[in-house]
């Protein structure tokens, strides 16, 4: 993970400065055309299944600024796609998947999700608005991932109808099963982090970019993983907004 983002130094706006002009390199000048109009630059359009020096340029763009995308290789997977779509929800954007000239202006702008919890310590924010899930530190925006929440859409639980919704609260996580994926009467979870009865943030291979799910927020399983890794665990706070 990221460290926490330096705020007001030098050498914070040193770094900044040198990854752009890294990304603007990489990116064959694009960025650095960001003030020009639509008719004066050529934008490159680049989504799923793209490979190249610009795609492993915007990876290490989203990654510097918490949109977690893996490695930067310069292949444009899932887990880069997942990233793509979490910036764009921070920025207002349709997620498409699809990098264009606004997503490029988005990612030149540095645009992070808004802080919706300042506590202390590490916490965990589940934006129901915009379906993403943050992990901030000490009120500053760590990790942003694409989720999937509740749908809202009625289902069978053993003969009742119930609604498929993420209830907004304060939470802590108070169970937790780490051995891969669990299989409950609704389907299987990945590692899954139980924080509000059988609601959990767990692993899924199913990650849209709009509520799909029966209640859970849902991220890929390798973000699961690395959730795991030191950030989420037994107590940690967790908001639903």
């Amino acid at each position: 993970m990221e460290a926490p983002a330096e705020r007001g130094t030098v050498g914070a706006l040193t770094r900044r400065t040198a990854l752009r002009a890294a990304a603007a390199t990489a990116l064959g000048g694009s960025l650095s055309l960001l003030a020009a109009g639509p008719s004066q630059a050529a934008w490159p359009v680049f989504a799923r299944g793209s490979a190249g020096d610009h795609v492993g340029a915007t990876q290490r763009l989203l990654g510097a600024r918490g949109y977690w995308c893996g490695t930067a290789d310069g292949y444009f997977g899932g887990l880069t796609e997942q990233a793509v779509y979490a910036l764009q929800k921070a920025s207002g954007l349709v997620p498409d998947g699809i990098v264009g000239r606004r997503t490029l202006m988005a990612l030149a702008s540095w645009t992070l999700p808004p802080v919706l919890d300042d506590g202390p310590g590490t916490r965990v924010v589940i934006d129901l608005s915009r379906q993403l899930l943050t992990v901030l530190r000490d009120g500053v925006v760590q990790l942003t991932l694409n989720t999937s929440t509740g749908n809202g859409e009625p289902y069978d639980w053993y003969g009742r109808e119930l609604q498929a919704t993420t209830p907004a609260g304060r939470f802590t996580v108070y169970s937790t099963y780490s051995r891969g994926w669990q299989t409950g009467p609704l389907g299987k979870l990945y590692r899954p982090q139980y924080f509000n009865g059988g609601i959990a943030v767990h692993g899924s291979d199913v990650i849209p970019p709009w509520p799909d799910s029966h209640g859970c927020a849902r991220v890929s399983v390798a973000a699961m993983d690395l959730l795991w890794n030191g950030v989420m665990t037994t107590g940690t706070p967790v908001l639903v907004v």
